[in-house]
Parts: C-alpha cells; sequence; structure tokens
C-alpha cells in the first residue's frame, strides 16, 4: 500500500471512529468501532504489527493510571464528597448567585485538577444542578462552568487529564516540575473564564437566590478527604522516586475500595464497570489509528506548520495549532499526533500543545469527549446547550484563554526554565 492510500485509508478510519464516538449508536461502546479499526490499519499495513505494539505498550501505564483515577473518583462521589462540597458551596454563597458561581468554579477547578475532568464533568455536574435548585438560582450559569471548567482548569497536573498524562510521559518532567510550569497557565485560563462568566452571565447571576435551609446539611466525608489528600501526595513522592504515579492512584483507589467492599456500598462487578475497561480499550486502539494518521503524512504536515524553539510566537503557534487541530479531530488525538513532532524540541512546546488541546475544546461539542459528556447530562435534565450559545462563548473564552495561559507558560518557562 502507498503512503498516500495508508494515509487516505487511516483518516477515513480515524474520523469514522470519531464519529461513532460522537454519536454511539444505541449507547454501544466506542471501542466497538476503535478495535476493528485499529485491526484494519494493522491488517492493510498502514502500521506495522510491531509499530502498533510499540504504540499500545507506550500507553498501557496511562490507560491504567486513567482506570484507577476513575475509580477513585466513582467512590469520592459514593462517600458523599461531591454532594458535601455542593452543599458546602450552597451555604457559603449566602443566596448570591456571583458567590455560587464562584464557589462552583472554585470546586471545579480543584476537582478537574486532582480526580480528572471527567469527575467534573460526570460526578459534579448534577450536583450542580441540585444546588443550584436548592438555592433557585438558575442554573445555566453555573452547569457552563462545570464543562468549561472540566477542560480549563485540567491543565495542573498529569492527573487531571488524559493528554496530560501523555504530554507528561512525553515531556521527561517530574511530577512537581510538571505541576510548578503549570500552576501560572492553570490560574491564568482559570480566571480569564471567571471574568467573562461574569458578564455573559450577568442577567442570570442578577435574577436573586435564597439562603437555603440548615436541616439538609451533608457532612463532608473526612476519611474519603484524607485518603484523596495522602494519593495526592504520592503522586509527588512516586515522582521523586521515579517511579509510575499509577502505583499512587491504585493505592488510593484500593483504600477506599477494601472500604466500600467491606460496609457492603460496592461490589466487585461496580468497582470493574467504574475503571471503564471498553472506554480504556477505546484509547488504546485509537491510538493505534492515530499512529497510522501521523506516520502516513500529518505528523510531517504538523511539522512543517509549527517554528522551532520556545519563544513567545513559537509556543502561540504551538497552541492555536493544537486548539484547531483538537476541534477538528477531538483533543485526544490530536495530543497523540502533536506529541512525536513537539517533543524533540523540549517541555515548552510540549505544553504549549497541551493548552491548545485542554483549552481549545471549549469552542466546540466534538473538541473532547468529556463536553460530550456534559451535553448528554443535561438532556437528562431537560436542559439543551443551545449550539450557538456554546460557541459564541467559546469565541470569548478559547482566543482569550490560549492567549493568557501561553503567556503565562512562556514567562514561567523563563523564571525557572523547563
Amino acid at each position: 500500500m502507498s503512503t498516500a492510500v495508508a494515509e487516505a485509508v487511516s483518516v477515513v478510519l480515524l474520523l469514522g471512529v470519531l464519529a461513532f464516538a460522537v454519536v454511539r449508536p444505541r449507547r454501544l461502546p466506542e471501542a466497538v468501532a476503535a478495535v476493528p479499526a485499529a485491526a484494519l490499519v494493522v491488517g492493510l499495513g498502514a502500521v506495522s504489527p510491531a509499530e502498533a505494539w510499540r504504540q499500545t505498550h507506550s500507553l498501557l501505564p496511562v490507560v491504567g493510571f486513567l482506570a484507577a483515577v476513575l475509580v477513585l473518583a466513582q467512590l469520592c462521589d459514593e462517600d458523599g464528597l461531591f454532594t458535601a462540597a455542593g452543599d458546602l458551596v450552597a451555604r457559603a454563597c449566602g443566596g448570591r448567585p456571583r458567590r455560587l458561581l464562584g464557589g462552583v468554579f472554585a470546586v471545579a477547578a480543584v476537582i478537574t485538577a486532582v480526580l480528572s475532568l471527567d469527575a467534573t464533568v460526570v460526578l459534579l455536574t448534577p450536583v450542580v444542578f441540585a444546588t443550584a435548585a436548592r438555592v433557585g438560582a438558575r442554573p445555566r450559569p453555573h452547569v457552563y462552568a462545570t464543562t468549561h471548567l472540566a477542560n480549563s482548569a485540567s491543565l495542573l497536573l498529569p492527573v487531571s487529564n488524559l493528554t496530560n498524562l501523555l504530554a507528561f510521559t512525553a515531556s521527561g518532567l517530574s511530577f512537581t516540575r510538571f505541576a510548578a510550569l503549570m500552576a501560572l497557565p492553570w490560574v491564568a485560563a482559570i480566571a480569564v473564564e471567571y471574568a467573562v462568566f461574569r458578564r455573559w452571565f450577568a442577567a442570570d447571576l442578577a435574577a436573586g437566590a435564597h439562603v437555603p435551609g440548615t436541616d439538609e446539611r451533608r457532612p463532608m466525608p473526612v476519611f474519603t478527604v484524607v485518603v484523596l489528600g495522602l494519593t495526592l501526595a504520592g503522586f509527588v513522592v512516586t515522582s521523586f522516586a521515579g517511579v509510575e504515579p499509577l502505583w499512587a492512584a491504585l493505592g488510593g483507589a484500593a483504600v477506599l475500595a477494601v472500604r466500600a467492599l467491606f460496609r457492603r456500598r460496592t461490589t466487585v462487578g461496580g468497582l470493574v464497570r467504574a475503571a471503564s475497561p471498553l472506554f480504556c480499550l477505546f484509547v488504546l486502539a485509537l491510538g493505534v489509528v492515530v499512529k497510522a494518521v501521523v506516520d502516513n503524512g500529518l505528523g510531517a504536515g504538523i511539522g512543517s506548520l509549527l517554528p522551532d524553539g520556545s519563544s513567545l510566537p513559537a509556543l502561540l503557534a504551538v497552541a492555536v495549532v493544537a486548539a484547531v487541530l483538537a476541534n477538528l479531530i477531538n483533543n485526544l488525538p490530536a495530543i497523540l499526533a502533536l506529541l512525536p513532532v513537539v517533543a524533540p524540541a523540549g517541555p515548552g512546546p510540549v505544553l504549549a500543545a497541551l493548552i491548545g488541546v485542554n483549552l481549545g475544546p471549549n469552542l466546540t461539542y466534538v473538541g473532547s469527549l468529556a463536553t460530550l459528556l456534559w451535553r448528554r447530562i443535561l438532556h437528562e435534565h431537560d436542559t439543551e446547550p443551545g449550539l450557538g450559545h456554546f460557541t459564541r462563548l467559546g469565541l470569548l473564552t478559547v482566543p482569550a484563554t490560549l492567549v493568557a495561559s501561553t503567556v503565562a507558560l512562556w514567562g514561567t518557562l523563563r523564571l525557572i526554565g523547563g
């Protein structure tokens, strides 16, 4: 098979897999399309079996970590952590929607950073709906904040997003170094989002609310919070020890899982479902398909677009190309395609690409799977997120957050180095 034909076939298969993941006919898992597509690119010679295995092998620790964090997030939810956080925000807002928005921003930013964007979208969004109803506030600003913060607030830690885990592996940085370099871009993105939200949703925030009653207070699950804090500390320790952070995540999940099993709050089957094995299989298969696309032409095309070095214009160019690519083919394939091109240039371009693929999806529904999940949750609450409204808000936030976070990254690189 010629390179041109291999590239065409690989692109068609990639777009088919992504379309299937967006539509999910009959709610079939994404792996139903991704696994046969991966087998086809190998069988047709678009990627060799050896290259396919190397790609899969390199993704296994990342996917294992993802499964552990998904279990950890589910167990935290079952222990009432998200409900207690929503109750705390409801009481702290004092019947003021603007303060409620600030509280939702703070909780969503922390949950996204520590437990990943999927926890914010899938577990926090329903809590935000309930919290807004409890105080009589209009829900739209607050539930829109969960999807925007799921993307924008996922810049901070390697554990915050699957794209981060991939970039973290390629960057060669330690856990703490990654966090130090991304702290200022993370703050910049959240600050810009908050400023835009205050103005864009001014009418909703001015509608008023009331102070919640004190008879339904949800206690904070102290044991769960302590385990979560120790797990986060474990990420730092394993980073210094040169050990995969997977083991810290497994440790935290194991402690909560044993406790939940002992109390009969969950089952072994429930834990397996929480790990989303079919979604993990989808990620592995998608990596093989993207490998075929990159090796047969996309990698060279991206390389011709991107400048060399870590100057501010170069970092901005990488971030913009990454954001555009994320909105064209979804952010997970985008980072898989970008990393082989930008990784040789050092951690600066890798992190700039990460900024692009994490912030860019706030522009369209298809930019990230998390946004698609958020849309489904809104439908379950009989709320229709208007496409025009979502896009116009994205046009205000995405360019501004891209520039602010990339400038912050450039400044941090100059200050403390890569």
